[in-house]
Formats: C-alpha cells, structure tokens, sequence
C-alpha cells in the first residue's frame, strides 16, 4: 500500500512525461528496426531501471559515500540485498538448469591484474567527484540535472580515450579469472558463498552504523509506487527484477559501460579520427563500429534509463532542470567523468558491468574490483571534503 493519500501527491508534469514516453517508443522502435526484438526489450528493461533507479535514489557512489564519511551503511546493505537476490537466479541459469525451457546465460569471468586495480581504483575516486556512478549518471542526468549531464559527456570521452591506449594497459601483468561455480562446484555451494560474502558486508556496516550511532537509521519508507518516493528496499527489488529481464532477453549480466566507449569512438570517427586501427575495435568489437547504435543492446539500454529517469522525475513533478553551473561543480564533473570513464574501459566495466555483473556471474573480477573501487572511492570522499563538496556533519550523539 502507498503510504501517501491521494490528495498529497504531487502534480505530474505532463510535457516531460510524454515526451520521456515517446522517446522510450521511438527508440525501441529504432532497436527493433536496427537490431531486433532482443534490443527493443532491453530498451523497456531500461525504462524501468530508471524509473526505480530514480524513485529509489538507488546509487552505488552515495551509499559508499554515506558509510565512509557519516557511517551510515542502509545504501550498502541495500546493495547487498540485489546483488545475493540476483545471483538466486544468475547461477543456476549458468549451470544450465532453466536450459529446457530455453532460458541460458554465460557469466562474466575476466582476469584480475594490475590494469583492472587501477582501473577500478580511478573509476571509484571519479565516481565520488563526478557525484554518480555509471547507471547513478545515467539516472540522475535523465532526471534533469545539467551537471550530471556533463559529467556523461566527459565519461563518454574518457571511455574512448582509453580505448586508444589499450596497448599499453594490456601489457601489464595479469592472471587468469575464477569463478565461484567451479571452485566450489556447483550453484548451490556458490550461492552459500555469495550468501557469506554479501551477508557479512551487510553485518559490517549494520555494525559500523551501530558503533557510530546507537542503532541502525530509519529506513525510508515507500511513499507512492507511481510518484516516488521508494524505499531501498523496493529500489532493490526493483532492480533484482531488471538483472533477471536482462539475463532472459540477452543471457548475460546488465552492463553500463561499453556503450559509452562506442559512442565515443562513433563521435570520434565522424571527426576524422582512425579508431578502427585501435587495437581496442580490432576483432569482434570491430563490427559495432560499422552497425548502428541502436543495434547495440547496452546503448538502447542506456537511452532507455535515461528516458525512465525523465519520466520518473515528472512522475514526481521534479524535472526542472538548471545550467547554473559553479566552477567547482563543472570541473569536478569533467574530471570525475574523465576518470570514471577512463578508470572503466580498464576494469572491463564499471559498478553495473564489473562489480554488480562480475558478483552475479560468480566472477572472482567482481571481489576484486570492489576492493579497488571502493579504496578510490574512499580517496573520492576525501577530496570532496577538501573541495568542501558536501555540507559539514552534525555532531554525532555519544553511544
């Protein structure tokens, strides 16, 4: 039940509202055209990732934020509820058990070395500055912000300029991935691993919190399904739903970040420069190139969060958006969004792609970009507050 009346619900915007609908249509309507069915759904898949990421506030670079500066971890835990629900279904679709009913996924296990640490290390610390993830920029730059805006267009450059220097990266020491289905031998056991892993981070913060405060934060409540907002809770759920639409339409995890890398090198190619003799777009990357965007899963999937986002943020009569930009907040956005990108392309994707996507294939690259990515995202908080980004902290109550 909504615990908001009807009468206190806000006003939706009906301009931002329809045009955040025709354009979800019109670019599943390209996907279909250009790619097929399969992106025409992953535009849909998108729509609703953003409309929950938006009405939930659901963001990976906040909750991180919140449990290292005020020790508050309800955004982790809520993190930790989606990622251990995804893999519910994940593993055994990876071990084959849904294959009679044509339902199969192949998981994400990606090797682990010095280029993804690093990687993973800038992409946390550019997410801090930037003041969003990769699916937290997509949702909140469709909700309206303009900063947030230029944050994905530096994130796009910075993407495609790593690309250029795929070389280099690639050289550097690294080894083979594992995953958990095979060490521990089977689904099962690998759930029970997972259960130990996101069950003991959750433990950690609720203990944290506690240390710091007395008791754990009231959570917020679910105000309106149609309007926002959500708990993290729901968010969570919500989002749990998108991972498992994802795996059924294009039987592999949700990903962010390649698409931005594409988008670059389209942007890059149509000024004249040779992407397609990058290393990068050689092989079987090279076919994006020369295809369209809206063939591309990933992109339409991106477009649709946005359009979600935008519909979300009229839902709740909130889309308003402002170019009034301070110095600080555009150079913060340049460099966080350079950063991210660049930090992505080198971890082999980001929070969604990588940490989210890597946990749920049973990818040992998904614990080790959590490591790297939450060590730069701590350094991230640290130089906000000596750009005094955020607002200082109450006094905490002695415990």
């Amino acid at each position: 039940m909504s615990g908001r009346s009807d009468a206190a619900a806000p006003r939706a915007q009906t301009g931002p509202l329809l045009a955040a609908g025709a354009a979800l249509l019109a670019i599943a309507l390209l996907a279909a055209d250009q790619g097929g069915a399969r992106p025409a759904l992953a535009t849909l898949i998108g729509g609703v990732a953003g409309l929950a990421l938006y009405h939930a506030g659901f963001g990976f670079t906040a909750a991180w934020r919140r449990i290292v500066r005020e020790r508050r971890g309800a955004g982790l835990r809520a993190q930790m509820l989606l990622i251990f629900l995804a893999c519910c279904l994940s593993f055994p679709l990876m071990d084959g058990w849904l294959a009679p009913w044509g339902l199969t996924m192949s998981g994400w296990i990606l090797p682990l070395g010095a280029a993804s640490a690093f990687g993973a290390f800038l992409f946390g610390a550019g997410m801090q500055l930037g003041g969003g993830c990769a699916s937290g920029t997509l949702f909140t730059a469709g909700g309206g912000s303009v900063r947030m805006g230029v944050t994905l267009a530096a994130f796009v450059a910075g993407s495609v300029w790593a690309t250029a220097h795929w070389d280099v990266w690639a050289a550097l020491p690294r080894m083979g991935g594992g995953s958990l289905l095979r060490m521990t031998g089977g689904p099962a056991p690998a759930l029970a691993a997972m259960a130990a892993l996101t069950g003991g981070l959750w433990a950690l913060s609720a203990w944290v919190e506690r240390r710091a405060h007395g008791a754990l934060e009231v959570p917020r409540r679910t105000g309106s399904w149609l309007h926002g907002p959500w708990s993290l809770a729901a968010g969570a759920l919500a989002l749990v739903l998108v991972c498992w639409a994802t795996f059924a339409v294009l039987g592999r995890p949700w990903g962010v970040t390649s698409a931005f890398a594409l988008w670059g090198a389209k942007v890059a190619a149509a000024g004249g420069v040779e992407v397609q003799a990058w290393t990068y777009w050689s092989g079987w990357r090279a076919g994006a190139l020369q295809r369209s965007v809206f063939a591309d899963a990933t992109s339409v999937m991106n477009l649709g969060i946005v359009a979600g986002a935008m519909a979300a943020a009229a839902l709740a009569g909130k889309w308003r958006p402002s170019a009034r930009l301070s110095a600080r907040d555009l150079a913060t956005a340049v460099i966080g969004g350079l950063a991210m990108g660049y930090g992505a392309r080198l971890a082999y994707g980001c929070n969604i792609g990588a940490y989210l996507g890597g946990l749920v294939s049973g990818s040992l690259h998904g614990i080790w970009w959590l490591v790297w990515g939450f060590a730069g995202s701590a350094l991230g908080v640290y130089a906000r507050g000596l750009l005094a980004m955020d607002p200082p902290l109450a006094p905490r109550p002695a415990v």
